[in-house]
């Protein structure tokens, strides 16, 4: 994985994780906050801190945001301030500027102001977890669109033993399997990305498929033995 450079303006509960899994994942990571106490609790976690106010354009630039690869804007509450930062970060050319949004009508005016990604943090986990709610079996779900999904579900009873050439997803479901994660006996998760049509399924295997969310609920209705 290549190193990149990332700047996490706004050190709340959304940036202060994504500072640290990054740092994490071996990027470099610049947390900036206006609040001490905000910066002080992740002193131990990302070598890179400063505190200071993002609104302050000249500020920014001199703690070399300028330069980074990325810069995540992640201030939802005051969105005057948001607006404001990604404006600035905009300007000083960053390559790639993502920005959290608290409301449509945030996230509309940001991507009008040239923002390449905004997110919906609390928006995409409520939608992951109503998914949960309604049916248990699935582990994990991200909205692709409207109609497409991906899922991860454990695999059913039926497709243990079988190959995937046997279980023949596509044609019996009009899905596509992507990724097959299983226990690899040493306390881990061993994750095999577009597996071959000769891999077996195993009991125990959990399996990311895409599709249609018609379909998805299809194969969701095995999993559940209806």
């Amino acid at each position: 994985m290549a190193k990149r450079q990332f700047a996490i303006i706004g050190l709340g509960r959304f940036g202060s994780e994504m500072a640290s899994t990054l740092v994490e994942l071996g990027q470099d990571v610049l947390g900036i906050d206006s609040d001490d106490e905000r910066v002080a609790a992740l002193s131990d976690v990302v070598p890179h801190l400063l505190t200071l106010n993002g609104m302050d354009a000249r500020a920014l630039r001199d703690a070399g945001v300028a330069d980074v690869d990325v810069a995540v804007i992640s201030i939802g509450a005051n969105i005057e301030a948001s607006l404001l930062i990604v404006m600035a970060v905009k300007e000083m050319g960053v390559k790639y500027i993502m920005a959290k949004a608290t409301t449509r009508m945030h996230g509309r005016i940001l991507e009008k102001l040239g923002v390449d990604r905004v997110v919906y943090p609390e928006r995409e986990m409520a939608i992951r977890m109503a998914h949960s709610l309604v049916v248990p079996n699935v582990i994990d779900y991200i909205g692709l669109s409207s109609d497409y999904s991906i899922i991860e579900i454990p695999a059913p009873a039926a497709f243990a033993g079988k190959t995937l050439r046997e279980i023949n997803l596509r044609a019996k479901y009009g899905l596509t399997l992507i990724a097959i994660k299983r226990d690899n006996h040493a306390g881990g998760i061993a994750t095999n990305v577009a597996p071959t049509a000769d891999e077996t399924i195993q009991a125990g295997d959990t399996l990311a498929v895409v599709g249609s969310n018609e379909r998805l609920s299809e194969l969701e209705k095995l999993i559940a033995g209806t």
